[in-house]
């Protein structure tokens, strides 16, 4: 029966394969959530995903195979409750005492059940507080709000009191982790990991654990050894574009900025407008007044530095093309020269774009920049980043 969900799991291109569906059917077999819809969802959530990043997916899908069959909350009156029997069924016996299915069963069964609950609900005129029969709040009828009842259907209640009715894959919590989304914070030091590389390397000034147990069995007697602590061997080199169109984008790349700063302790940056020219600058104030000529940060900067250029690249063709294209000065070189030269130079280049990928066909300048950086080009999102840190780590 749970074939066409691992059928829809597929369809959403979530790498979910059938020994993940068998996983799950033995979790079932195995009777590990019985008739309990939200311990299904965790059940086959564990045993279907193995990558954080395909949870809002799952979330989406799990959704839509299994709509109705959670509990209900009915906000608009009698006539807007629908009481879904398979819901009913499948939530049925959950924590039931011998007293409480006999309470059940006086009613006639599940079918009995439903029948009444109809009557009562064409009965009652006004709103019930306590008691066993009328539906209404804070009692033990089967029907009703902020009591208890274990096969009781919520109606009229804001939030829940015992978790029965929590849809928690509506709630999708971790739609934030999903690839094709554009990052906070919190994920684009997840995708930057990748990037990462640590060494040893100085004076020995750490306690080596292991080395100190293995000498001191050789020796019988206490050997204290120690090792060159660990430092990131990953140089960066950042160049940010800023104004005109890229003020839209100012709050993630913002993000990542600040992300970056945090994982790497080699990292550099300067900033340039739409195409980098002959000069770049690190404060933005003073953009006019304190340029560094690019000969500089090329003869500063060595060729084992990662490189990461970050702009929508968007803006004229000639600002690439063209000497004296560019729109805030005359540039005696195209922008394309000087790309080409840090492209030589560095050799791990990559372009960050912060406009969605579906877009790119529509800016012919963005064509451009991904035919000078041979399609390295990559989307501020968590696979863009992922996919960008997996080329500047060949």
């Amino acid at each position: 029966m749970f074939i066409p969900f691992f059928l829809e799991l597929k369809a959403a291109k979530i790498p979910v394969s059938l020994r993940e569906y068998l996983t799950l059917l033995e979790g079932m077999d195995a009777r590990l959530v019985p008739y309990d819809v939200e311990g299904f969802y965790y059940l086959a959530r564990s045993a279907m995903i193995k990558d954080e990043r395909f949870i809002d997916r799952f979330d989406q899908i799990f959704s839509q195979v299994f709509r109705g069959v959670e509990a209900v909350s009915g906000e608009a009156g009698p006539e807007a409750v629908e009481l879904p029997e398979e819901w009913l069924r499948k939530l049925a016996e959950k924590h039931l005492s011998e007293e409480e299915k006999a309470l059940i069963e006086s009613l006639g069964g599940f079918d009995k059940l439903m029948e009444t609950l109809k009557k009562r609900l064409e009965e009652q005129k006004g709103r019930h507080q306590g008691g066993s029969k009328w539906i209404g709040t804070a009692g033990t009828s089967p029907f009703g709000a902020y009591g208890y009842n274990p096969e009781g259907i919520r109606i009229g209640q804001d939030g829940s009191r015992n978790r029965s009715a929590v849809k928690v894959w509506d709630k999708r919590e971790f739609r934030n982790f999903d690839d094709s989304v554009e990052l906070g914070t919190r994920n684009i030091k997840v995708a930057l990991k990748r990037l990462r590389r640590w060494i040893r390397a100085g004076a020995d000034e750490e306690l080596d654990l292991n080395g100190t147990i293995r000498s001191t069995a050789e020796h019988g007697y206490l050997d204290v050894q120690t090792r060159p602590e660990r430092h990131n061997a990953i140089k960066l080199l950042m160049f940010f574009d800023v104004g005109g169109s890229m003020d839209g984008h100012i709050k993630v790349v913002e993000e990542l900025f600040s992300a970056v700063r945090t994982e790497f302790k080699h990292m550099e940056y300067y900033y340039f407008h739409n195409c980098l020219y002959e000069g770049v600058w690190k404060d933005n104030r003073r953009r006019h007044s304190e340029v560094l000529p690019t000969y500089e940060v090329l003869r500063t900067y060595g060729s084992d530095y990662r490189v990461i250029f970050v702009g929508d690249a968007s803006m004229s063709p000639y600002e690439i093309v063209y000497p004296g294209g560019a729109v805030e000065h005359w540039n005696e070189e195209a922008g394309e020269v000087w790309l080409r030269r840090v492209l030589d130079h560095f050799g791990k280049v990559v372009w960050i774009n912060p406009t969605l990928e579906k877009h790119w066909g529509y800016t012919h300048s963005i064509g451009l920049i991904r035919e000078i950086f041979s399609e390295r080009m990559y989307p501020l999102t968590l696979a863009g980043l992922e996919s960008a840190t997996r080329e500047l780590s060949r």
